[in-house]
């Protein structure tokens, strides 16, 4: 079955379109800049990309030309839009009111939308692509398919925080974590490449790139994650904070006369590596001045390593230990010098790695621990698009 996949943003618009029977991609885009007189399409099929300028004045606009290009003769991959099973449409957010994906009905997006206040800035922005799809193929079966819904099966006792209870009951404020649909997709992987059941390992997967989170995934199930209430918790990120002692947040805001927007704002998008290191947003770029010696680009790295490893060993104590750590996402696929440095954080847990494994695989699959190593190390390049794609045909067929 041919699947679009969708990602959209609040001016944006990612896609692929996934054949489920070979795990193929068939092709895949990036629509930029929708609702701006300079947006345009980068389009890519067979291997080659195509860029389209062309003026979207909303996501209904750009979807209608993104189905011209895969229906065209020139660059398509579809006959006509028949041939596609269905849409599969990434959503951030699902509070508790969804645990796992649904077929898309007016009352999934009356839900969606009731969850805008824990994802203000990602779930308006599905929202978009999915009444886009509504009204230029409205027979189209749809899927949503939610990050936050791989962690329901977390344990009250690690998702309720210790404030006045009354709040998580007004306002549903707990640990939801994020990145579950990459979590999944890499339990699975890891499972396939040790040749075992997943429900017969404990695995922690580390998605390290821009965004980071860490998981515990015992059984098959997230049992503990890094990522809270928001995508801003856990490990420090490229430009997140992470978890922080809150009073530096109420410090800082009174010090600095800033609104709460304003404090979400530094803690969103100058905080993290980039805002230890004030190099860059880019951790190659971090590791470039790191190595010609800059100090505060040392110190990010090493922040950035340190509370990744002790996050790593908070997921043992949640399985009571751990068979294998995978790596995936931007810096755990192709960051051999990060995966080195926060696996010695580890060496009394028996982790070892093989270093030149470790320094060979960059960007592709395979074990990097050394035969010595009493926890196997993986690293796994996710790919969310097909797991939605995958979790999109189940639904449809059903």
């Amino acid at each position: 079955m041919k699947i679009l996949v969708l990602n959209s943003g609040s001016s944006s618009l990612k896609y692929q379109v996934i054949e489920t029977d070979n795990n193929q991609m068939l092709a895949k885009g990036y629509f930029e800049r929708i609702g701006q007189s300079n947006s345009f399409l980068t389009h890519k099929v067979n291997g080659v990309s195509h860029k389209f300028e062309h003026f979207a004045e909303n996501h209904e606009r750009a979807i209608k030309f993104v189905f011209r290009r895969l229906t065209s003769k020139h660059y398509g991959v579809i006959k006509d839009l028949s041939e596609l099973g269905g849409i599969g449409h990434r959503v951030v957010h699902g509070g508790e009111k969804f645990s796992e994906p649904v077929l898309i009905t007016d009352e999934v997006i009356k839900g969606i939308k009731e969850c805008i206040d824990l994802a203000p800035l990602h779930n308006p922005a599905a929202l978009l692509g999915i009444e886009a799809c509504k009204k230029v193929v409205p027979d189209m079966k749809m899927v949503a398919v939610f990050d936050t819904a791989f962690h329901q099966t977390i344990e009250e006792d690690k998702y309720i925080y210790p404030i006045p209870y009354e709040y998580y009951e007004k306002y549903g404020i707990r640990k939801y974590g994020f990145h579950g649909t990459s979590h999944e997709y890499v339990a699975l992987r890891t499972a396939e490449l040790l040749g075992k059941d997943v429900k017969d390992l404990k695995i922690i997967s580390c998605h390290l790139g821009q965004g980071a989170s860490i998981t515990a995934i015992k059984n098959g199930k997230s049992v503990e994650t890094s990522m809270g209430l928001t995508p801003l918790g856990g490990i420090v990120m490229g430009t997140r904070s992470g978890d922080l002692d809150p009073s530096v947040v109420t410090y800082i805001m009174k010090k600095e006369n800033l609104s709460a927007e304003e404090m979400e704002n530094i803690l969103n998008k100058r905080s993290g590596a980039y805002g230890v290191s004030m190099v860059s947003v880019d951790f190659r770029d971090i590791e470039q001045e790191a190595f010609e010696g800059d100090k505060n680009a040392c110190l990010a790295l090493e922040i950035f390593h340190k509370v990744a490893a002790e996050y790593i060993v908070k997921c043992m104590v949640a399985m009571n230990g751990a068979d294998v750590i995978s790596f995936t996402a931007g810096v755990g696929e192709k960051g051999q010098d990060s995966r080195r440095e926060i696996c010695k954080y580890l060496k009394a847990f028996g982790v070892e790695l093989n270093e030149e494994e470790n320094q060979r695989l960059k960007g592709i699959e395979g074990k990097i621990s050394s035969k010595n190593s009493k926890i196997d190390v993986f690293v796994v390049p996710t790919n969310e698009e097909l797991m939605i794609a995958k979790k999109t045909e189940k639904l449809i067929l059903k």
